[in-house]
């Protein structure tokens, strides 16, 4: 195979997870040219995957949200003459894409009555696999082999000149050793108490020599803003600052990143640097960080998140509430000592 199309999946943290995938099938094809489609938010982690070698934009809900788009995109794929199509996405319009576009081989789960479109079909896997692993698997299943199965972010020399700048500009120095909080998350229930934060800067922005960040997307602001009002001493805040290739290379130079289960701490720990994750509603061992970097998570058992948990009318929050600061702030602790004796 010469040219290969793989159609990801629509969330920053599930395409970390994809990452392995990309080497293994530039092993497996060593000439190949890998293409991946997906959604335009997650465009610029993907080009720091490394084996990715092109990015194809699917907006399905706005830029090809009619059907002449979509059969634009089709044309469009037909014409880059495709050997095979990798389908990690188990919807049924991520199958009908590489079946109009006449992509000869297509490789995916039989969901969504979809099996009829894909030449290569496979059952979802039983169990609770790390979404990594269950990416992983339908590659596997086609007969790819998977050597490393760690997910890798690239860091690129501009952004990290342009992150470097704006540390300098803030105050911070390359003495500093940088914690990072990330606050935020993509819904309320995976959110750690705000007054938790708080307590936690407070206790951190009191060691000598550490420096805080708090990072966080444009939707954050009120959130980080909420969490860092009632300090004496205001952390530095990055929040609805930086572009995602800025992010990445602001989890490079961090020491150690604080965050509960959303995309920052897969980043961080897909370019190497240690974390403390805490977990609550989701399962640790189904969507915690999978990358190269140290990694401490924090999760304590209650009666209702012994899976992982959807229930959106939650009004306690009992399980994030479970986690302590006194824990998140020991992990910080050992990880930071760790950092400083390397």
């Amino acid at each position: 195979m010469q040219n290969i199309l793989v159609i990801n999946v629509n969330w920053l943290g599930d395409v970390i997870f994809s990452s392995p995938i990309f080497p293994a099938l530039k092993t497996q094809y060593p000439q190949a040219r890998l293409t991946c489609l997906a959604p335009s938010r997650v465009q610029e982690i993907l080009e720091c995957v490394p084996g990715v070698d092109n990015v194809i934009v699917y907006d399905e809900k706005g830029a090809h949200k009619s059907l002449s788009a979509k059969l634009q995109l089709i044309w469009r794929l037909r014409q880059e003459k495709f050997d095979a199509a990798f389908i990690l996405h188990r919807s049924l319009t991520r199958a009908l894409l590489p079946f109009f576009a006449g992509i000869p081989v297509r490789v995916g789960y039989d969901t969504k009555n979809r099996g009829i479109f894909l030449t290569h079909r496979y059952p979802v896997p039983a169990g609770n696999l790390h979404r990594g692993d269950f990416y992983l698997k339908v590659i596997e299943n086609f007969g790819i082999r998977v050597s490393d199965r760690t997910n890798r972010l690239l860091v690129g020399e501009e952004s990290r000149a342009s992150i470097r700048k704006k540390l300098v500009q803030r105050g911070v120095t390359d003495k500093d050793k940088i914690v990072i909080v990330n606050c935020g998350g993509n819904w309320d229930l995976k959110r750690w108490p705000a007054d938790n934060f708080t307590e936690l800067i407070k206790r951190l922005m009191a060691v000598p020599g550490v420096r805080v960040i708090v990072s966080g997307a444009d939707k954050d602001r009120p959130l980080v803003e909420g969490v860092v009002k009632n300090l004496p001493v205001r952390p530095v805040s990055f929040a609805g600052e930086l572009n995602l290739k800025e992010l990445i290379a602001l989890m490079e130079a961090a020491a150690v990143v604080v965050s509960n289960d959303s995309g920052p701490i897969h980043i961080a720990n897909a370019v190497g640097t240690a974390v403390v994750g805490i977990f609550g509603p989701t399962v640790p061992e189904i969507t915690g960080p999978a990358g190269w970097g140290r990694k401490i998570i924090l999760r304590e058992s209650v009666p209702c998140n012994q899976q992982s948990c959807y229930r959106l009318d939650c009004r306690d929050n009992e399980c994030m509430q479970a986690v302590k600061v006194g824990s998140v702030w020991e992990a910080v602790s050992s990880l930071l000592k760790e950092s400083i004796n390397v």
